[in-house]
């Protein structure tokens, strides 16, 4: 990220929290909000998309699948960023209140921080929607995501099949998101018997600031020289902190020789698995995950009930919660998933 793309985020983030504060010294938590949409057609069901961050990959992809989705339900979306801040998500959703949002969908940069998000716009008779993580500790109205300790599951399994013993580290995702709580618990479900007959190892366990790809190399680092570059095994929650840990692996020397695990099968992540310097990825396609989450949203928005497949407790109730099946993607069969599916296209991963 270049000097300018900072100082823009920075000034954004500024103006949220500016207007934030305005906004709550105008009494925003009080029933009169969401009264007038500041849409053309109000009699449209407004949803408000609000998303944790734009830097990564992935996310613009969310982005407009779902408001493309949203738009064919013939309702209306407005999607803002927080940029990893909560003061600045929280400021956002009573904006999108303000303007007459019926609907918030969610992806929490604090699982437990943006139980605020819901009680605002539970004052406002707003819905909301937690998309891909759980927001915790709070009534939330529905949860549409992929299992995500079947995420963890699928990454052991794989490692487990190039290394049935050894010395594990795992680089895990950034402990304020509930999903890097569970893609932890998969992999631990997985490995456990291995760990408990010794034959595996956990010489590094550490969650990820942020999920920052810069601290995932320095935990990586901290990992190898704790042990002497003796690391047979790697488990990143994510492809971000994947290139992490490989870039670390490449300055001992260990590229392509150590597995390592990644996930939401980003193209340069899909690159390395292609090369043989990432062992594998988990697709979770995007495109069912945004068009359910967007026909869930307009439903709420119109105060339907919307049947769903199971709940998940977020430390307050049981969420009805949708929950969808991730995909392993491995060098044999990146053809069969994410270019069948169109997510990528083969001449982008094959560089000729």
């Amino acid at each position: 990220m270049n000097i300018y793309r900072k100082l823009l985020i920075g000034l954004i983030a500024v103006f949220f929290i500016l207007a934030g504060t305005a906004c709550s010294k105008s009494g925003m938590e009080n029933k009169t909000l969401g009264k007038t949409k500041l849409i053309a057609d109000k009699d449209k069901i407004y949803v408000g998309f609000m998303l944790d961050t734009l830097q990564d990959e992935r996310w613009y992809k969310d982005k407009k699948l779902f408001e493309e989705q949203v738009k064919k339900l013939g309702a209306e979306v407005k999607t803002l960023a927080a940029n990893g801040n909560s003061n600045v998500q929280i400021s956002q959703a009573e904006l999108l209140i303000a303007e007459g949002a019926d609907v918030l969908v969610v992806v929490p940069y604090d699982a437990d921080a943006a139980a605020k998000i819901v009680k605002i716009a539970h004052k406002a008779d707003v819905k909301v929607v937690s998309y891909d993580r759980l927001i915790k500790n709070a009534d939330v109205d529905y949860y549409v995501s992929f299992d995500n300790v079947k995420v963890g599951e699928l990454q052991a399994e794989q490692v487990l099949k190039e290394k049935k013993s050894g010395q594990f580290a795992y680089i895990g995702g950034s402990k304020t998101d509930n999903n890097a709580i569970l893609f932890r618990q998969g992999t631990m479900n997985t490995l456990q018997p291995f760990i408990k007959s010794g034959k595996v190892k956990f010489v590094y366990d550490q969650y990820t600031e942020e999920w920052n790809p810069d601290k995932a190399e320095e935990n990586m680092r901290a990992a190898l020289k704790q042990t002497g570059n003796k690391i047979d095994a790697v488990i990143a929650a994510n492809d971000g902190l994947a290139g992490g840990v490989i870039h670390a692996l490449t300055g001992a020397g260990l590229t392509g020789k150590v597995p390592v695990t990644g996930q939401d099968a980003e193209l340069e992540a899909i690159r390395r698995v292609y090369s043989g310097k990432q062992t594998m990825t988990v697709y979770k396609p995007i495109s069912l995950l945004a068009k359910k989450s967007a026909e869930v949203a307009v439903k709420a928005g119109e105060k339907k009930q919307i049947p769903t497949g199971t709940s998940i407790d977020n430390g307050k109730i049981k969420v009805p919660s949708i929950l969808l099946d991730p995909i392993a993607v491995t060098k044999n069969n990146i053809k069969d998933t994410v270019i069948k599916d169109g997510y990528l296209q083969e001449k982008d991963i094959i560089k000729r």
